[in-house]
Order: structure tokens, then sequence, then C-alpha cells
């Protein structure tokens, strides 16, 4: 039986990986569709997204029926919630790569985004694909430095995310205000779908150590300072 109740918490782990390849993937090619005003490949990415929210509610009825029946408790306890919360995480984020599927459905046959910004949000999809493929290796490895190191990926988004401001609010935009709103509304949905790839990574270091990330770096901090002194 026991042996049974781990190979069902391994598998959770399992479901959680394959979800953050499928939201991964699903960005990335989000990103071509609305740079290449791609229809077909939009509405792939559009219908994709029912298996991620299978693949949550599996992962959720499986883990409410391990709650039930083994009633774990310390480790395992804290397992199987920081699983449900990831699950979250990680079907927002196919989520957010869907609106942006949608808005590349939604100007077909023109595209959403200027020529002087394709370069901008093209980086943004990639960082975002890779940030996602990383915090997917850390569900795997449970590697807390790897987990940690996320949060400063993600401040080269943040930066990208600022760059296109700047360009809205330039004197010098000349697209017109539906465009502007677009490109608002993309700098968010990536700058959004970076913040759950570091919130599945932040909470892998809640799994393995019990202590939340912002107190572990923190704590860290106070430590080097004491080292040095």
């Amino acid at each position: 039986m026991r042996d049974a109740y781990h190979e069902e918490l391994d598998s959770i782990g399992e479901g959680l990986v394959e979800m953050a390849r499928l939201v991964g993937s699903a960005i990335g090619r989000a990103t071509t569709a609305i740079l290449d005003a791609d229809l077909k490949l939009a509405e792939s990415v559009i219908a994709a997204d029912a298996k991620v929210d299978d693949l949550q509610r599996d992962l959720e009825e499986r883990a409410v029926a391990l709650l039930a029946r083994q009633q774990p408790v310390a480790t395992d306890l804290r397992i199987v919630v920081t699983s449900l919360r990831m699950s979250a995480d990680l079907e927002r984020s196919g989520d957010l790569a869907q609106h942006v599927a949608k808005l590349a459905r939604l100007r077909f046959p023109d595209t959403a985004v200027p020529r002087d910004l394709h370069a901008t949000i093209l980086e943004m999809g990639q960082l975002a694909q890779r940030l996602m493929a990383k915090a997917g290796e850390v569900i795997i490895t449970k590697d807390v430095d790897l987990a940690l190191q996320l949060e400063q990926d993600d401040d080269a988004m943040d930066l990208l995310h600022r760059t296109l401001f700047q360009h809205l609010m330039d004197d010098r935009w000349r697209h017109g205000i539906e465009t502007a709103v677009d490109v608002t509304l993309l700098g968010r949905y990536y700058e959004r779908f970076a913040d759950h790839a570091v919130s599945v990574a932040k909470r892998v270091v809640y799994l393995v150590t019990g202590e939340h990330a912002d107190e572990l770096t923190q704590s860290e901090g106070r430590t080097g300072g004491d080292a040095d002194a």
C-alpha cells in the first residue's frame, strides 16, 4: 500500500512536468502565431489548452483522493498541497498562452504587433518559454538553487515589459490606440506568464525546505552578512 501511495505521489509530479511542457510549448507557438499572423497555428494553441485543463482536473482529483484516503502529514502533505497550487499556476499559464493566440486570431489577417516591436515580443516569448522550461526542470530535480535563480531571470522579462511601455509613451508612436491596447495586453500576458513560472519554482523551494523562497533568501543574506563581518 505504501509503495502504491508513493507511486501516486510520483505520478502527480509527472503530471506537473507534463503541464509545464505543454504550456511552455503553447507560449512559444502563440508567439509565432501573433508575429506571423498564422491563424492555423493560433487555432491549434487555443484548442490545445483543453488538454492542460484536463490534466489539471485529473491532478486535482488524484490529489484530493490521496488526501482523503491517506491523510498524509508532514512532508507528504506538503507535496500534495503544493502540487495543487502549482497545477493552478500552470493552468493559468496555459490560459495566458491562449490569450496571446486569441489576439492573433482576432487581428487576422493583420498582425497585432507593429514591425518595430517584433523583436521585443519575440524576445519576451522566447524568455517566457525558457522560464517555463526551467520551472519544469525544477519540478523534476527539486534543485533549490536553480529555483531561486528564476526570480533573477524574471528581471529580464520586467525589463522587456518596461521597454514596451517606453514605446507606447513615445511621442513618435504612430500605430493608433487599438494597436497600443493590443501591445499593452501582450506585455501583460508575457509578464504574468513569467510570474507563474517563478511561482512554480518558489513552491518547489517550499516543498523541499519547508520555507518560503523569500524567507530563505533573506536568511541566506543575513548569514552572508555575518560571515563577511
